[in-house]
């Protein structure tokens, strides 16, 4: 009884820890800055500020 739990708990685990993965790849970024990395390295053209 104890290992069916044990074995449970690893699985519940396991599928938290890929499905967070999964949606933090496909997550918007806070400070994305417009590109596909994410980072916020990448300088983008505000249209506003240049007008």
């Amino acid at each position: 009884m104890l290992e069916n739990l044990i074995i449970l708990s690893l699985s519940c685990f396991s599928i938290y820890y890929l499905g967070n993965l999964v949606y933090r790849s496909f997550a918007i970024k806070g400070n994305a800055a417009g590109c596909s990395k994410g980072c916020g390295s990448c300088k983008v053209i505000n249209f506003d500020k240049s007008v």
